[in-house]
């Protein structure tokens, strides 16, 4: 029997924005590790007629439904609360979580508040689940076919309660759910819409694996998620459906999972056996940070010029007085000037020239906000690319040093 899982996740602070919610996500994720399908995720504040809503609507399309936070000790607590008033179970002072966080206080020569005894109180006929990792116990509660299971809240407290009790208890109670596997396919230089025209077919062809497009940074994600009995026979019907995508969507596809553009330029350098090296103005040597951002980058990055000025674009990069003057600073030109400069003084086998305006000022009647040249020069001799973005400075920058990636990765492929 296939089960279906709702996720509860509570605190006000949580609809206030005032953290981040992790706890829905990392759930999310272990239990379709292990088959469970989760179909909904609600929030509530702390507020017990709302969440008295929000537990029966989950009681009423899911089979399990998994709390997280409001088991601690004070009186905005109130999951547990909640939990026995939904199911109409009575609580009860359980006396081994009693002894259990007496004890966890004492070792820590502390003395324990009273109100910390709220969180031994326990619906009548529930499973309590013990917490090493804090005070909280949790708690599974059976009732008609359904069931409720309230974890802590503190991340590190539900990862380990679910990791080392929740889910053995899971696979126990109902057997193999099979598996729940993603795979997602990360595409730069198209836009959405785009990319859903090339692989209609697949879309509407769709069952299993399911097919989702996803909008992320200027990159757009194609995730594939299949259901199977085990993780080779979900990983087969992915591969199938992937390549049949693939003749059209290879052209845009950098990487797989959690690969990034730096991770795909790295690996093909280090394949290669090539060096590089950037000249960046408008973005600040935010490309060459990413490129850092890879472990053991040093293989291949020799080094970075931040020419900001003409007076360094000049002296550093051999960016001539005549292509500034004629062409301006922001140009294909100086951009490929820059490319060849940086490459030439640093003797690497790459090199790579951005220049543009990143905003708010700076601008002419011929040059917007947003405009961006970006150059990669190598053994193939030099290539520009011409970008118009939109946004606020950071975002410029962000695209920009994107945009860079990808072309470089291009250029390296091209040898």
């Amino acid at each position: 029997m296939k089960m279906i899982v709702e996720i509860i996740t509570t605190g006000t602070e949580l609809l206030l924005g005032q953290i981040i919610n992790t706890n829905a996500p990392y759930l999310a994720q272990k239990l379709n590790e292990i088959g469970f399908s989760v179909l909904y995720q609600t929030t509530v504040g702390d507020n017990r007629e709302r969440m008295r809503n929000v537990m029966k609507t989950a009681l009423s399309r899911a089979d399990i439904v998994i709390t997280s936070g409001g088991l601690g000790p004070t009186q905005g607590d109130i999951t547990k609360e909640v939990t026995a008033l939904v199911l109409d179970r009575p609580l009860f002072l359980h006396e081994p979580s009693v002894s259990r966080i007496q004890n966890y206080f004492a070792k820590r020569h502390m003395t324990m508040p009273d109100n910390n005894l709220r969180q031994a109180m326990m619906p009548k006929g529930a499973i309590v689940v013990d917490n090493e990792r804090g005070t909280a116990p949790g708690v599974i509660t059976e009732a008609d076919n359904k069931i409720i299971i309230n974890l802590p809240g503190p991340p590190h407290e539900l990862n380990w309660m679910f990791e080392n009790r929740i889910q053995a208890y899971l696979q126990e109670r109902f057997g193999s759910q099979g598996v729940i596997i993603s795979k997602v396919l990360r595409t730069y230089g198209i836009g959405e819409s785009s990319l859903e025209e090339k692989i209609k077919d697949q879309i509407l062809e769709q069952n299993n694996p399911t097919i989702a497009l996803l909008a992320r940074e200027g990159e757009i994600h194609i995730r594939l998620t299949a259901k199977a009995g085990n993780t080779e026979e979900a990983n087969r019907l992915i591969g199938e459906v992937e390549s049949k995508m693939m003749p059209a969507i290879a052209p845009y596809l950098f990487g797989v999972n959690d690969e990034t553009l730096e991770n795909a330029v790295g690996q093909i350098l280090q394949s290669k056996k090539l060096t590089i090296a950037l000249a960046e103005s408008c973005t600040g040597g935010l490309a060459t940070s990413r490129l850092t951002d890879v472990p053991g980058s040093s293989a291949y990055l020799m080094g970075s010029i931040v020419s900001y000025s003409n007076e360094i674009k000049n002296k550093f990069l051999d960016v001539s007085e005549q292509i500034l003057a004629s062409q301006g600073a922001v140009s294909a030109e100086t951009a490929t000037a820059m490319a060849c400069g940086v490459r030439k003084r640093l003797g690497t086998h790459i090199g790579v020239g951005i220049t543009g305006i990143a905003g708010p000022g700076g601008a002419t009647a011929d040059k917007p906000v947003g405009l961006v040249f970006i150059a990669v020069d190598g053994s193939r001799g030099p290539r520009y690319f011409q970008y118009n973005f939109t946004g606020q400075r950071k975002e410029i920058k962000n695209r920009t040093a994107k945009a860079a990636l990808f072309h470089i990765r291009e250029y390296l492929l091209s040898l």
